[in-house]
C-alpha cells in the first residue's frame, strides 16, 4: 500500500455539557454527549522510505507542529516504524469552534498510518497515544457516538436518531483555558443518567460553558440569535465558538451574519474509519 487518498476526519457536537464538579488537580468533571456530523476535514497519506514526515496545507495553513505532525511523530517513535510518510490537509472544520477538528485530525492520522505502515496496533494501543495528544482523540478512534463522563475518559456508545443540524461559528474564536478557568463558570450541575438523555436525546441539557463564552464572544450571541430568527433553538458546542441547532425542515434558510461559516449537517451513525481499527488487546 503506497497512498491513502480522501480520508476523513468528521467533527462532532456536544449535544449537552454538563460540569458536575472540580477534582482536586483542578480538572473538571463533566457529562456531555459527542456526535459525529458529516463536517469533515480531508488528509491524503503517501508513504515515503527514509523515516521523513512532512505535511503539506492545501486550504488553511496550520502550525508547523499541529496534533497530525504530533500524531505521526508519536507513533512513529512509539512503533520503531523507519517508514516515512507525506501528508496533504484539506482543512475545512472551523478551529476553536468546539467541534473537535485537531483531535479529530490526529485521530484519523493514527488510524491511517497504523494502515498505511502496517503496524496492526490495537484499537487500545492507539488509544493510548491518542490520550497523550488530546481529550477527546479516544473518542474519534472509538467511532461511535457517544455519552462521554469524568474528565472525558469514560465513554460508554450509544445510538441517536438521523438528524439534521444548522451549525454556525462565528469569525472569532474561544480560549479553552479562559472558559475553564473563569469564575461564573457553573460547576455544580446535578448528574444525569443516559436513559433520561434518550428520551429527549436533542432537546435535552445545556451547555454549562455557554453563559461564559457569550460574555466573551460577542459573536456566540450573534449565531444563537440567527438562528432563533429561524425558528430554532440553539446551543453551543463544546467550548464554541460555533453553535448548533437541530432542523427538520432541510429546505429552511437561515440568515447567516456577514464572515459567519455555517452549513447544515447530518450526524454519523459510525465514524467513516470504525472498520479500520484492530480492537483486540
Amino acid at each position: 500500500m503506497k497512498s491513502l487518498h480522501d480520508v476523513p476526519a468528521p467533527a462532532k457536537l456536544n449535544l449537552f455539557l454538563h460540569i458536575t464538579g472540580r477534582r482536586t488537580d483542578g480538572y473538571h468533571e463533566l457529562q456531555s454527549v459527542f456526535m459525529l456530523i458529516d463536517w469533515c476535514d480531508t488528509l491524503h497519506f503517501e508513504k515515503r522510505s527514509g523515516g521523513a514526515i512532512s505535511r503539506e496545507d492545501l486550504t488553511l495553513a496550520l502550525p508547523a507542529q499541529d496534533l497530525i505532525t504530533r500524531a505521526a511523530h508519536l507513533l512513529q517513535r512509539h512503533t520503531g516504524c523507519t517508514e516515512g510518510v507525506h501528508i496533504a490537509v484539506e482543512k475545512h472544520i472551523p478551529a476553536q469552534a468546539g467541534m473537535g477538528g485537531g483531535s479529530s485530525d490526529a485521530a484519523t492520522c493514527l488510524l491511517a498510518l497504523n494502515r498505511l505502515w502496517g503496524l496492526n496496533l490495537s484499537l487500545p494501543n492507539l488509544e493510548k497515544l491518542g490520550l497523550q495528544l488530546g481529550a477527546d482523540v479516544p473518542f474519534f478512534l472509538r467511532g461511535h457516538n457517544a455519552w462521554v463522563e469524568g474528565v472525558g475518559e469514560k465513554i460508554t456508545p450509544i445510538a441517536l436518531p438521523a438528524a439534521q443540524f444548522w451549525v454556525l461559528k462565528p469569525p472569532q474564536g474561544i480560549d479553552t483555558s479562559q472558559i475553564f478557568a473563569h469564575p461564573d463558570l457553573k460547576r455544580d450541575t446535578n448528574p444525569a443518567t443516559i436513559s433520561v438523555f434518550a428520551a429527549d436525546a436533542y432537546d435535552f441539557g445545556r451547555n454549562d460553558l455557554q453563559p461564559v463564552a457569550q460574555a466573551l464572544c460577542p459573536g456566540v450571541d450573534q449565531a444563537i440569535e440567527a438562528l432563533k430568527q429561524a425558528g430554532l433553538q440553539a446551543k453551543m458546542t463544546g467550548s464554541g465558538s460555533a453553535v448548533f441547532a437541530q432542523c427538520v425542515d432541510s429546505s429552511m434558510k437561515v440568515s447567516v451574519p456577514d464572515f459567519f461559516l455555517a452549513r447544515l449537517c447530518s450526524n454519523l451513525e459510525v465514524h467513516p474509519l470504525q472498520a479500520w481499527t484492530f480492537r483486540d488487546s
